[in-house]
């Protein structure tokens, strides 16, 4: 599992500066109170362009 990540981590920051500027994530943390209790969520994104992805974390 730590050789993926740090492949995938190589190639993320290798693809950084590849064809321009890099691209720069945002980040979104929530917290919510309700009947059920206190909730969290942290997000990632990334856009270029078109195209994003998002990951939501908890």
């Amino acid at each position: 599992m730590k050789r993926i990540a740090i492949v995938v981590l190589s190639l993320g920051l290798a693809a950084c500066g590849a064809d321009g500027e890099p691209i720069q994530p945002t980040a979104n943390i929530g917290v919510s109170v309700g009947t059920n209790g206190v909730n969290t969520n942290v997000g990632v994104a990334v856009r270029k362009g078109p195209v994003s992805v998002a990951w939501s974390i908890f």
